[in-house]
């Protein structure tokens, strides 16, 4: 394997970014009044889920693939991936006109498979987990060539990735702290070189997933803990922190409704941590949104959860006399206090209720929780007997 186990420097970083120049997107900061007013502290979003292939991922896979020998792109790139690095691989490898191969996870979401696929390379699914993906790309780069890309145990991909640190250096000049998502560790170990070298004052927070098993976060669920990285990652860091799936889909609606970003899981680790005060520091935070390569059927998921748990969603079930006219009082009931029917289900099959008697079960949107509880209680003030689903 030709995979460098050496920690990059500053003029590695530098130098990536010289190849990078014209190719990988200097993505825009933006700042949040949203975030800003919910954290207490100046909030300015680093947009890397805007970057090409939709991942910060492409700066590694450039600087890596764009060093390799006229024989080493003969033989082609081999790598392994939960989906972004694969991409990144992938359509790098189109642009330099070599060939790749990419093994990703049987779980990893179907929209970063069919982009890899869609830049042209060969792509597998196999295994349960990154590592058995990782495992089935090094037996591949065994038995027939080619050059094996790390997605972070890499000194050309850790520079790559540290490019993201020189732009924050210009862009944000007061930045207090940055939050960087932590998978492998390419990502953080890179901005936190470039970081360490030319504004050792910023404070630079790593976060993972608290996960155990399955996490929304697909991109930084790595199993196994980097032995290459994390204990240079304890040393550049100032803190390391952990959120969950509640919080990650909590920040994931609010970048997508506030501020018009789509943000995969683990890009919005760092949201996370900021809105539930983990992230400690003073002055200008900017999370890095590392991706934005979310599959439909999860950010449809998501964003039921979300808007449920933010009182945008009532379910509720009751029981109304079972004769002509009495589903429309429930319902101008409903209008007038200003929710927004979307579904009616009655059920009478199979259910312990008087003859007479059918049971409804309503779906309204609302617009937030203390409209719920105002039409929970017009319901029972009513004579309504109420009992809330959701």
């Amino acid at each position: 394997m030709a995979t460098l186990r050496t920690a990059p420097t500053l003029a590695d970083v530098q130098e990536a970014r010289q190849r990078l120049l014209g190719i990988a997107e200097e993505t825009p900061i933006y700042l949040s009044e949203t975030f800003s007013r919910r954290c207490g502290r100046e909030v300015r979003l680093k947009a890397e889920n805007l970057q090409r292939t939709g991942s910060f991922k492409v700066r590694g896979a450039v600087n890596k693939l764009s060093t390799l020998s006229p024989e080493e792109r003969a033989a082609g790139a081999v790598a392994a991936s939960a989906g972004n690095h694969g991409q990144a691989v992938a359509w790098a490898a189109r642009e330099l006109g070599m060939s790749a191969t990419i093994y990703v996870p049987q779980a990893a979401p179907m929209a970063k498979v069919e982009a890899c696929r869609n830049y042209g390379a060969h792509t597998v699914m196999t295994g349960a987990f990154f590592e058995d993906a990782l495992t089935a790309a090094e037996q591949h780069v065994e038995e027939s060539g080619g050059t094996f890309i790390h997605p972070y145990e890499d000194q050309l991909i850790i520079a790559g990735q540290g490019t993201i640190g020189l732009e924050l250096a210009e862009q944000v000049p007061d930045m207090g702290t940055v939050l960087v998502p932590i998978g492998g560790g390419g990502l953080s170990m890179g901005v936190a070189t470039a970081l360490r070298a030319v504004r050792p004052d910023v404070r630079i927070v790593g976060v993972q997933a608290g996960i155990d098993g399955y996490t929304i976060a697909d991109g930084i669920a790595v199993k196994i803990p980097s032995d290459f990285t994390m204990p240079l990652l304890e040393d550049l860091l100032d803190d390391i922190v952990a959120v969950t799936d509640e919080e990650i889909s909590e920040a994931i609606v609010l970048l997508l409704e506030r501020a018009k970003l789509v943000v995969e899981g683990a890009g919005a680790v760092g949201v996370a941590a900021l809105l539930s005060g983990r992230a400690g520091g003073t002055g200008t935070a900017v999370p890095i949104l590392s991706g934005g390569n979310i599959d439909p059927t999860m950010l449809i998921s998501v964003m039921r959860h979300g808007l449920t748990v933010a009182g945008r969603y009532l379910v509720v079930r009751t029981q109304l006399s079972d004769q002509p006219g009495e589903l429309i009082k429930l319902l101008s009931l409903v209008a007038e206090e200003r929710g927004n029917v979307i579904a009616v289900e009655h059920h009478r099959e199979g259910m312990n209720i008087a003859v007479t008697q059918t049971e409804v079960e309503l779906t309204l949107i609302t617009r937030d929780e203390e409209h719920c509880r105002t039409l929970l209680e017009a319901m029972a003030e009513r004579g309504y007997v109420v009992e809330r689903l959701g």
